[in-house]
């Protein structure tokens, strides 16, 4: 790379770089990891589609990683072909893969897919702006699954932000603004107006509640069981509620 001298109104010099076309930076993103167990057929589609139901924001466009570890049956480039061509007719966004054999590398590798080193699960958005602040750490891989852990928001969830609570309950103390989501495993409970979609226990906890302390919410989920702004009627809508399932029913009453 060069440079050249310029000579300035006053008589002093100075070097000017030359403009570069590009420039290259660090940057880590987060990634949503998908756990294949399995065969990707009918069965694994049923069950994704059914996910993406309960979630139906929570997954569209973000970078989608494939956890092979116990996905035996994908061996060859037409298996994943098959399967990236499926995720993208859902709007997915396969990238890579982890976990894999040499020879699922390769079958991946002819369908686009890298592969990927490491890594370690983290909750999306875990701290709003802080957790775009903090750096990255490097941590082993526990030997055992922690035990379920609340995930405490601060500060107001915007429109279009996902906030996932993936071992437990999500505490929101701030309000969450219509075009949000709230996910979790476990159970919700937002103390200020909600606006946005909650979607508790995504995993399939029956004894998840929504609790809220002004119901405006767009969807309200437990369990795969939803009620949209449509069903919520003035008894309900902009009160202090829970949500809860009773008899395969989603019911919202007032709290007192």
């Amino acid at each position: 790379m060069s440079a050249e001298s310029l000579t300035l109104n006053d008589g002093s010099a100075a070097a000017r770089a030359e403009e570069m076309p590009l420039q290259v930076r660090s940057r880590s993103f987060t990634a949503v990891v998908l756990k294949v167990t399995g065969a990707a057929d009918a069965g694994f589609f049923a069950s994704l589609d059914s996910l993406m139901r309960q979630a139906p924001h929570f997954f569209v466009n973000a970078p989608l990683v494939l956890d092979l570890e116990q996905a035996t049956d994908l061996q060859v480039k037409g298996d994943f072909v098959k399967l990236v061509r499926e995720l993208r007719a859902r709007r997915l966004s396969p990238i890579a893969i982890q976990n894999a054999s040499a020879d699922q590398g390769i079958a991946a590798f002819g369908a686009g897919l890298i592969t990927l080193q490491g890594g370690r699960d983290v909750p999306t958005e875990r701290r709003g702006r802080a957790a775009e602040a903090a750096p990255a750490a490097s941590e082993p891989e526990p030997e055992s699954e922690p035990a379920a852990a609340s995930l405490l928001i601060t500060e107001p969830v915007r429109s279009g932000q996902r906030i996932f609570a993936d071992r437990g309950d999500l505490i929101v103390n701030a309000s969450v603004s219509s075009g949000a989501e709230l996910v979790a495993h476990g159970s919700i409970h937002i103390y200020g107006p909600m606006r946005g979609r909650a979607l508790a226990g995504v995993n399939g906890d029956k004894s998840a509640r929504i609790f809220c302390q002004s119901l405006e919410a767009e969807l309200i989920a437990i369990a795969g069981l939803y009620l949209t702004s449509d069903d919520l009627g003035p008894t309900v809508r902009k009160k202090r509620v829970q949500a809860f399932l009773r008899d395969q029913t989603l019911c919202v009453e007032p709290l007192k």
